[in-house]
């Protein structure tokens, strides 16, 4: 896990995961993030959470992204 400090975008997409898991029970799709964050590329926007994966800000049960959950 890297200590590096979480882009702009990166704070933006755990923003958007959190409010969004707050109101509606579960992670925001692909393209809910994209949508909110303006990236228009869902390739882009899996890139930013598997960065934040890796860094373990995020983590996700089975594949789907919409299964993420803010990290401890």
């Amino acid at each position: 896990m890297s200590i590096e400090t979480p882009t702009d975008r990166q704070v933006q997409i755990l923003r958007v995961i959190r409010n969004w898991i707050a109101d509606h029970g579960e992670g925001p799709s692909i393209r809910q993030i994209g949508e909110r964050v303006g990236l228009s590329s869902s390739s882009s926007v899996a890139y930013q959470l598997g960065r934040l994966e890796d860094r373990g800000l995020i983590s996700r049960t089975g594949r789907r992204w919409r299964s993420c959950h803010l990290g401890t």
